[in-house]
């Protein structure tokens, strides 16, 4: 979706409904919760603004928009014009797919595997399933982020279906690894799905852009660690 930085969404479907539907601005400014019917616009008015949408951001406003305020509208539009997230990530390892698999999935040593994480704690294991807390270390403002997950592994299929269990900004976080024997080695493979909550303080985009750089940089430094372990005698 693409929104000028200037312009909130929320504005912009203002212009829209005073440039194109006949809005009174004033009567806008004044009553921000009132629904779109309350703001005197009828049927026509919402065929204009629909078209207007349909046009701009390829969204669809559905027969029910009238009893929406031009914040709900707005929001509509987002969440639509907004596809949840995916990402996929892979790396090639120089060592045998046991040892990626042990290294990879102890979860109690992920602070010295990943460089982004300072603590991992783990809160309750049955069979191949663990649930675990994960601390960040500090970003630039000091704030260490920290979330609950929860991840299934599965030796035979040698595939891990993991999910965020604290949410916090995503409406939900779903993570699949995969390991395949290749030549030389194992490759290993992550991918994501997800979306952002609508408070978020980033959208579903910008996260996929997030994760696709961090997850280049994690899977660098991973393969590097396990191939200095699988070189200095690790089996």
């Amino acid at each position: 979706m693409t929104v000028a930085p200037d312009r909130p969404l929320a504005r912009e479907i203002t212009d829209i409904l005073v440039t194109h539907c006949g809005l009174d601005p004033d009567a806008a400014a004044g009553a921000p919760a009132a629904s779109l019917e309350e703001l005197g616009m009828d049927s026509l008015a919402l065929l204009e603004l629909s078209a207007v949408v349909a046009d701009r951001w390829r969204v669809k406003i559905p027969e029910q928009a009238a009893q929406l305020s031009i914040a709900g509208v707005a929001d509509l539009v987002a969440r639509k014009a907004d596809p949840p997230g995916h990402t996929e990530n892979a790396v090639e390892i120089a060592a045998p797919l046991p040892l990626v698999w042990e290294i990879t999935n102890n979860v109690a040593r992920w602070p010295d595997l990943f460089t982004e994480y300072a603590v991992a704690e783990i809160l309750h294991r049955d069979g191949d399933t663990v649930r675990f807390r994960l601390t960040m270390h500090p970003d630039e403002n000091g704030v260490s982020w920290s979330w609950v997950s929860e991840r299934t592994a599965d030796p035979a299929t040698r595939e891990v279906h993991a999910r965020r269990v604290e949410t916090g900004p995503f409406e939900y976080m779903r993570i699949h690894w995969r390991y395949d024997e290749i030549p030389g080695g194992t490759r290993m493979t992550w991918t994501q799905d997800f979306a952002m909550k609508p408070d978020a303080p980033v959208d579903n985009a910008g996260m996929t852009n997030r994760i696709n750089t961090n997850s280049t940089i994690q899977l660098a430094v991973i393969k590097e660690k396990i191939e200095r372990a699988h070189a200095g005698g690790a089996r």
